[in-house]
């Protein structure tokens, strides 16, 4: 079938749900740590709590773009039905989590929350070659990263805008502030309303031969049978994207998991206390530890408001971007390798940056590794795989995404990162050297027609 170039606005709205989608990474990448801080969680804990989120990744995305590959309705179409009820579990998801009374309820509803959003996530990545023919998919994985990035600022300077409206980041001990719960509140309605509006303004090419669809849907399910074929047979290339993508994702899941206890305690001189130092029967230790509660509580929104940094300087990359590959062809791998290598200049210099306003520029960099990361890799892969089985070699790819993080929770980080020391900085400077890593692992790449589409055409 002959895919019609399509205009900025039809990508636009195809693929506008990533905002929701990107309000609920963006609260839970920088506000998770906290909310276990709050309620208890050891620094050190934090990256094992985490690893539901790469755990729900490994387990729900192969299965979400395998099963999306296989469904029709002429209504819905194919990938529209798992936005909406990935959406409508993130949403209730997203209002409770912070409201959780315990650490293990909180670590629950992440479980919950990532794998609602892995239902959303993985069919946009294959709704994008789904609709555009190959000349446009750089254009339209970039359109996406530009929504992305709009989404990351604006949700990760929600708890700090919130709390110059004058709602409290106070809290008594084990509760989260009300300008964090307000701030979750907002994304649940974000993330269901975009959803909404990529499901009614989008439609969808229906299969090639649907007569060979239906009987192929008849056919014995052969879930598991079909993914060891699929893993087995993947093409050179998406092997190779898999090893860039593998130290990638485990310096961005470092960022998340540590990001708020490594730059509150070295940046802002501000660490979470810790309940079982203060006697708490005291009213002195507790006001003592009010005090400092409330420090943590106010750098941990300015960490996030500087997170959200990384979320605009990606929003620009890909403006430039959209701008550039609208209307020339992209060399993916030498923007990607570039790209990451500035990420990782960004986080080594977190160590080194004698005050916070410093942070901005540190993510300005890893922002347009981010930008990159979101969007030429899967130009890369969707040029290189078949067009039939772009769903479940989607959700297959993710698998680089996600192991690494698993690795990262499991102990990785914090027995990587005390090779250098004892201070949590340190997981900074190890997600910094891991995006050097992969940038030089770009070199890997080879094949023109993934590298640059019209580079054969020419």
């Amino acid at each position: 079938m002959e895919k019609q170039k399509l205009g900025f606005w039809q990508i636009w709205n195809m693929s506008f749900g990533f905002l929701g989608i990107q309000f609920g990474f963006a609260l839970q990448g920088g506000f998770m740590s906290r909310i276990f801080q709050t309620l208890g969680a050891e620094k050190e804990t934090i990256p094992l709590i985490w690893i539901a989120a790469p755990l729900t990744g490994l387990i729900v995305q192969p299965i979400i773009g395998y099963l999306s590959d296989k469904t029709w309705s002429n209504r819905w179409g194919r990938r529209r039905p798992y936005f909406l009820i990935g959406a409508v579990l993130s949403s209730v998801a997203l209002f409770f989590v912070p409201y959780s009374p315990t650490l293990w309820i909180a670590a629950g509803f992440l479980w919950i929350l990532d794998a609602s959003i892995n239902i959303s996530m993985e069919p946009f990545r294959a709704l994008v070659a789904d609709k555009l023919p190959d000349s446009q998919r750089s254009y339209g994985f970039v359109v996406q990263t530009l929504i992305i990035g709009i989404g990351t600022w604006v949700a990760s300077n929600l708890p700090w805008m919130i709390s110059k409206l004058g709602v409290s980041d106070s809290a008594p001990s084990g509760v989260v502030p009300m300008s964090v719960k307000i701030a979750f509140a907002i994304g649940a309605f974000v993330f269901l309303a975009s959803i909404l509006y990529t499901v009614f303004t989008t439609t969808e090419y229906p299969p090639e031969d649907m007569e060979a669809f239906e009987k192929e849907k008849a056919k014995k399910n052969r879930f598991v049978s079909d993914m060891v074929n699929n893993i087995g047979n993947m093409p050179s290339t998406m092997k190779k994207l898999g090893v860039i993508q593998f130290f990638s994702w485990f310096a961005f899941f470092t960022m998340w998991s540590m990001a708020n206890p490594a730059l509150t305690e070295h940046v802002f001189n501000d660490p979470a206390p810790i309940e079982a130092h203060f006697n708490m029967n005291d009213p002195l230790q507790v006001e003592a530890f009010n005090e400092e509660n409330t420090a943590f509580q106010k750098s941990s929104n300015l960490v996030g408001a500087y997170m959200g940094v990384y979320g605009l300087s990606s929003m620009v990359f890909a403006l430039a971007l959209v701008f550039y590959t609208s209307k020339r062809n992209v060399n993916r791998k030498w923007v990607h390798m570039f790209s990451l290598f500035l990420g990782g200049i960004g986080f080594i210099l977190m160590y080194f940056i004698p005050s916070p306003e410093y942070l901005a520029l540190c993510f300005i960099l890893i922002g347009i590794a981010w930008g990159s990361i979101l969007s030429m890799p899967y130009a890369m892969l969707s040029s290189s795989v078949d067009p039939k089985r772009m769903g479940v070699f989607m959700g297959i790819f993710n698998m680089f995404i996600v192991l690494p993080q698993i690795i990262a929770a499991l102990g990785g980080i914090n027995i990587i990162s005390k090779l250098l020391g004892e201070e949590t900085i340190n997981a900074m400077v190890i997600a910094g050297l891991s995006l050097l890593l992969a940038g030089l692992f770009n070199l890997l790449i080879t094949d023109k027609h993934a590298i640059s589409y019209q580079i054969e055409e020419n």
